[in-house]
């Protein structure tokens, strides 16, 4: 079975973190909600607290395919405070696996450089930390290896985008139709 790792920080915006977890489940991918905290229940932009499936620490990313940040705020920018995430991203990035984030957390990739010279998207008012990006309002942006979106409204879209990579569009269509999703 597939693997994703979904990274979560104090401040993640609910709706995107879990969201992709249960899009990725419906489609038999192991998605693996991952504290970056310390604590394995972390708490959201909104207060909504999140048991995760484990520490950052113990993760073995081995065997994963992606690895997903969800946005929000403080979120995002705590994610960007840890350096072992960045590290880790960084590693996979140049070893052309999968990195995807969303909403303002395309700014930790940004700021690794990994989005200079590709197609990015993210929340409005952080376009300025895609350092060196081809900007795009597209909901959804896919450039080689790397994926981002725009925020909530965009998740679904997003999470479907990641399925289809992983499984192939025929699933990812299986799920957007079982989940009533009109178009993506």
């Amino acid at each position: 079975m597939q693997k994703a790792f979904v990274h979560f920080a104090e401040g993640f915006e609910e709706i995107e973190a879990i969201t992709i977890v249960d899009a990725l489940r419906r489609a038999d991918i192991h998605a693996l909600m991952v504290s970056v905290t310390g604590n394995l229940v972390v708490t959201g932009a909104h207060g909504i607290s999140i048991t995760t499936d484990l520490l950052f620490e113990n993760a073995d990313y081995k065997d994963a395919e992606v690895l997903i940040l969800p946005g929000g705020l403080p979120g995002a920018h705590n994610l960007n405070a840890h350096d072992g995430l960045k590290k880790q991203l960084k590693n996979f990035y140049d070893s052309g696996k999968k990195v995807a984030a969303i909403c303002a957390a395309p700014l930790v990739l940004g700021g690794l450089h990994i989005l200079e010279n590709k197609k990015a998207t993210c929340y409005p008012g952080f376009e300025n930390e895609l350092l060196g990006a081809d900007l795009t309002n597209e909901p959804v942006a896919k450039a080689g290896n790397v994926t981002t979106s725009r925020g909530p409204g965009t998740v679904l879209n997003f999470a479907l985008e990641l399925i289809a990579q992983i499984k192939g569009k025929t699933t990812a269509d299986q799920v957007a139709k079982g989940m009533l999703v009109q178009t993506w």
